[in-house]
């Protein structure tokens, strides 16, 4: 069995710790690896190792600091099935959903080789009379990222790293100790990509020693993602301290379709964005609101699409779903389940109990669908990360469209239909911050924020696109005046009194 290590100041450091967390292969239920629980001593060594490199990575040109990128982007393509496979074995994602991770990596990784652009600043000349204003913007200094393990290589490696050292900060990276290896592995790639030793490094830790980044003075900032809990506990702790914060959380994305969406399509659709990555992903859809008068055609189709899904081992390039990560959470989802059956919910698709033929010890569990679930029934209101569907009965748009904003989060929101009316009330008067017209999963390409409302997120500005350059860089403003030989010889400076 592998026993990892941290990654600190550019060299992998055997842990002291004698507390060590078990990584599953979720496919075959066994032990693939052990992550240390890294002490406070080895957390503080990374900060300071970061914050060593900080001065002189902040001086490279921005130009010379995208080379690296560059590089990076290019093994990414390299390395692209050897990371899509780790993805697999780690995390439980099909194929196509672990290619898509590392994919999102690659392209935030692009979208970060644009901060020579991203960075520049403002002028104006003649502010008043022979003064010139110029706005820099200058990166801060080292910056934590604390992770889920349902994106190990797009969360830690395309929404943090990349556009943090782009501009010019360096990085201490608490990596999911469910899912560490593919974070850890696309950590020897900066290194071979040019990245100097110290600007990127990798621990995995409790929540405990995670505590440290919180109040470190030497740390600027901290992108969260994860529970909504926990980030609102991260949030009002590192604010207090001074710290910017980015904290992404739980979210509850609902569809609303209407009753001249097509079936068959809405409901392909559907299946794509609630049961990819076996529903374990923030912008999974996991309730569907539909019109009462095509609710029975529409709840049909998907029951019968849901049970044609191949269940079976991540990399397995034909399972189309893979298991969740590990016991424990297929346990969280299977009481949900329950929950939502004790409240009153029809169980239409029951997938408990599912078993793989040759990987019977894996975290297998099949697509559900619990029908008739009213806005009271927390199975409907609660995030329940996995492969779980929802579904609730309203007339027509109005009702639907109050029964979704009366959810407390607001990450992603969805319509289907074809009215162009309907269409444009809803991303009007949607409480989503990423909304989709006819598509499921509305996450926006790299250039965009992902920006999630409500107690989806707590902070003041989102990762990617600009939000994400601006998140880490802070504005300097500079105004200037110089003097000619003449007003040097009457040895008279007039002072700005105001006027312009």
């Amino acid at each position: 069995m592998q026993k990892l290590k941290c990654y600190i100041n550019g060299q992998w450091v055997e842990s002291k710790t004698t507390k060590y967390m078990d990584v599953f292969n979720p496919s075959t239920g066994e032990v693939m690896a052990q992550a240390p629980c890294c002490t406070p001593d080895e957390v503080e060594q990374a900060i300071q190792a970061a914050a060593a490199a900080f001065p002189a990575w902040s001086e490279t040109p921005v130009m010379r600091r995208v080379q690296v990128l560059y590089k990076l982007r290019d093994l990414l393509d390299e390395h692209m099935d050897e990371l899509t496979e780790l993805v697999a074995r780690e995390n439980g994602k099909a194929w196509g959903d672990a290619e898509g991770d590392v994919l999102k990596a690659k392209e935030a990784t692009e979208q970060a080789i644009a901060a020579p652009n991203l960075m520049m600043g403002e002028s104006l000349m003649d502010t008043s009379n022979q003064i010139d204003t110029v706005m820099y913007r200058e990166p801060l200094g080292v910056f934590a990222g604390i992770v889920p393990f349902n994106f190990p290589a797009m969360i830690p490696m395309g929404w943090m790293a990349p556009m943090c050292i782009a501009t010019g900060n360096t990085m201490v990276i608490k990596a999911a100790s469910m899912t560490p290896m593919t974070c850890l592995r696309i950590a020897e790639l900066y290194k071979e990509a040019g990245l100097p030793d110290g600007v990127l490094n990798i621990v995995t830790c409790s929540r405990v020693e995670a505590e440290i980044f919180l109040s470190h003075p030497a740390v600027k900032g901290v992108s969260f993602v994860g529970s909504t809990s926990v980030g609102l506990h991260i949030y009002s702790t590192a604010a207090a301290h001074g710290k910017r914060v980015q904290a992404l959380c739980e979210a509850k994305n609902h569809a609303l379709v209407l009753e001249d969406s097509p079936i068959e399509r809405t409901a392909a659709g559907i299946i794509n964005a609630a049961y990819g990555c076996a529903g374990e992903r923030c912008m999974a859809l996991p309730t569907v609101v539909v019109q009462e008068s095509i609710a029975d055609a529409l709840v049909a189709a998907i029951v019968r699409k849901a049970k044609e899904l191949k269940v079976g081992p991540a990399y397995d390039k034909t399972t189309e779903m893979g298991p969740v990560v590990t016991a424990d959470h297929r346990k969280f989802v299977t009481d949900w389940i329950e929950t939502g059956v004790k409240e009153g919910a029809q169980l239409v698709l029951d997938g408990r109990g599912i078993t793989v033929p040759g990987f019977e010890n894996g975290f297998y569990l099949g697509p559900t669908i619990l029908d008739h679930v009213t806005p009271e029934m927390t199975c409907g209101q609660q995030e329940i990360f996995g492969p779980v569907l929802c579904i609730k009965r309203v007339k027509d748009f109005e009702e639907g469209l109050a029964v979704m904003n009366q959810n407390p989060f607001a990450n992603g929101s969805v319509i289907f239909t074809q009215s162009g009316y309907y269409a444009r009330q809803f991303q009007r008067y949607t409480d989503g911050g990423m909304v989709g017209i006819n598509v499921g999963i509305p996450v926006p390409v790299g250039m965009f924020p992902f920006s999630g409302h409500k107690n989806s997120f707590f902070g003041d500005l989102h990762t990617l696109g600009k939000d994400g350059m601006r998140f880490y860089t802070e504005s300097k403003c500079v105004t200037t005046r110089w003097f000619d030989e003449e007003e040097m010889k009457r040895e008279k400076v007039d002072s700005w009194d105001g006027t312009i």
